[in-house]
């Protein structure tokens, strides 16, 4: 559990205080549980394919799974580490939808799993009194807590589209990662 780094100020409302980093704490736990869960359904999709799948374009102009790996390594680089962690930004934006067939399967997910990984790192770090902290990242003005909302949906949204190319490219042979299975789950 993240632990907050704030003082509470003891002239101040103490249950108010804790309730509040209680949920401060739990914000940021949710946002750490949504990147693994996604990582989990990119992991599933890769695991159904060969490094030529994970370069196919559907068309011209489209991405490859294998840029939006890219993609996604650089977007949570850019508002994370350095966005929140304050490291240099050293993005190539256009370069993650130019590249094609430079890295192979394992190369990219480890790439993602790594840059996850330091980005969960990060937020944990966070002190609570940070997160409405404003921030100028990609030239949109938000805050700490803004920037790492708009990472967590914005990589969601990614997923999904790996999921559309994984199951455009196997058909019938996709392999789902979850079904329901009992009537309260919808089967």
């Amino acid at each position: 559990m993240r632990i907050s780094t704030s003082a509470i100020d003891p002239t101040s409302n103490n249950e108010w205080n804790t309730k509040m980093s209680e949920l401060s704490d739990a914000v940021v736990v949710t946002i750490n549980e949504n990147f693994d869960e996604a990582m989990k359904k990119i992991r599933h999709c890769l695991d159904q394919l060969n490094d030529e799948q994970i370069w196919w374009r559907p068309q011209e102009g489209m991405n490859s799974i294998g840029n939006l790996l890219l993609h996604l390594s650089g977007n949570v680089t850019q508002w994370i580490m350095a966005g929140i962690g304050g490291e240099p930004d050293n993005r190539d934006r256009p370069g993650e939808f130019s590249a094609d067939g430079v890295m192979n399967k394992s190369e990219l997910i480890d790439r993602l799993q790594n840059t996850v990984n330091v980005a969960k790192q990060t937020l944990n770090e966070v002190p609570e009194s940070e997160l409405l902290s404003p921030r100028k990242i990609q030239a949109f003005e938000t805050h700490v807590l803004g920037a790492a909302l708009h990472v967590v949906s914005h990589f969601h949204g990614h997923m999904q589209e790996i999921i559309w190319l994984t199951r455009s490219q196997l058909g019938a042979d996709y392999s789902f990662e979850w079904a329901p299975k009992t009537p309260e789950q919808g089967a």
